[in-house]
């Protein structure tokens, strides 16, 4: 599956349709949820019914289109078989008890309510809103697919304007020569990783190096902030900015775990990592801002995409004692995070403890081949995830 983005370009009246798609997908999502809550019993095709009932009680969710109403739908339904999926398995904690949304930010077509332009440079949007044709502004071409295969549209509100998302049903691989390496990878803050052979790639630090002016117009925004009244155009346009520059964060987060991924991928042939619980770890209040800036989880999806693209095998380990084993001997040499090197008094071995951690990993990851081990990979989660850009600092 692949996903193609572009900008849109188009007048303002149109964008304010855009707003008013995006609301309605939101309405229908929640209405969806009530739904439900009145009626634990029903399933993914009671909800889809319950879109036909929501367009004739509502003139203004007619106008949205049949099956973006069933993409909203579908969207409910994801976040209701996950809290059952959570419950079956017994997960500790919450287990993501369906919520009603207060903010959209996109709306999903499938195969209808759009249509493109001969050029593949125009998108025309033909549901009861009336948006009309807007200018599709990007580096893909289009020409090299199929409308047919073509299977969902999505229209997305980012800080800095809007955007439309191509849902291609096409499988994306690519033929290399083996490398011949294999190599073990242990994440860490003073360093964001460090291999197996000893290289350490530096932590970006991309949140750290943002934050003063972060808080500059965070400070800006609260300033011109006035409860109880209607907020003025200046306030608007701090807000914008503010949230301009948290998607620049976001994105420069975002590159650099894409190409260090791909860089990691195309250089090896087997990838073995730690399978962390991040949402377990950023509870640590005095590590949780350095450890969601790190975005490790990130960067693990994506090296789990590539590992697909490439014909590559990445493998997620269980990191129990990864660092406290000596990669040499096996012997438990107990060590607290503040110790920095590996000493070992049985076989004498010293290395950097990152090193001597990432030996341990790749020595487990090889361990598991050939048979069962830990799955972390999802055609659905590469979608939600990748798709929508968004930037979960687990991993």
């Amino acid at each position: 599956m692949l996903v193609y983005e572009f900008k849109l370009k188009g007048k303002q009246e149109q964008f304010n349709l855009i707003d008013q798609a995006i609301r309605t997908a939101l309405f229908v999502r929640n209405s969806c949820v009530r739904y439900w809550l009145d009626n634990l019993k029903i399933g993914k095709y009671d909800l889809s019914a319950y879109c036909k009932v929501l367009s004739a009680n509502f003139e203004w969710a007619g106008k949205l289109n049949s099956m973006a109403r069933q993409a909203s739908a579908d969207k409910a339904w994801s976040a209701i078989s996950r809290f059952y999926d959570n419950c079956k398995k017994k997960i500790s904690g919450k287990k993501g008890f369906p919520k009603f949304k207060k903010r959209g930010h996109s709306v999903e077509y499938k195969t209808t309510g759009w249509k493109l332009s001969e050029d593949r440079k125009y998108l025309t949007l033909t549901d009861g809103f009336e948006i009309g044709k807007l200018k599709l502004v990007g580096t893909y071409d289009l020409h090299f697919y199929q409308v047919k295969d073509i299977k969902r549209v999505r229209l997305v509100k980012r800080a800095d304007g809007y955007y439309a998302q191509f849902c291609i049903a096409v499988e994306r691989e690519i033929k290399v020569h083996p490398s011949k390496k294999v190599v073990g990878l242990d994440a860490g803050l003073n360093h964001f990783y460090t291999d197996s052979d000893g290289n350490k790639v530096e932590n970006p630090l991309v949140l750290r190096k943002s934050q003063k002016a972060l808080k500059r117009l965070q400070k800006r925004v609260y300033n011109k902030f006035r409860k109880g009244q209607i907020q003025s155009s200046n306030y608007k346009k701090a807000r914008n900015k503010l949230a301009t520059k948290h998607l620049k964060v976001s994105r420069q987060r975002k590159d650099f775990a894409v190409k260090l991924a791909r860089c990691v991928i195309q250089s090896n042939d087997l990838v073995a990592y730690e399978n962390l619980q991040v949402q377990n770890m950023v509870r640590n209040q005095k590590l949780a801002k350095s450890i969601s800036d790190a975005s490790w989880y990130l960067f693990r999806l994506w090296l789990e995409y590539f590992g697909k693209v490439y014909g590559k095998i990445t493998i997620a380990v269980a990191p129990q004692w990864t660092s406290q084993n000596c990669s040499n001997c096996g012997l438990v040499v107990t060590k607290t995070l503040s110790t920095r090197t590996h000493q070992c008094p049985h076989c004498r071995t010293v290395l950097d403890q990152d090193e001597n951690a990432a030996l341990n990993i790749l020595a487990k990851g090889l361990s598991t081949v050939g048979h069962t081990g830990i799955s972390a990979w999802g055609e659905n989660d590469l979608y939600l995830n990748l798709a929508t850009g968004s930037d979960k600092s687990a991993r």
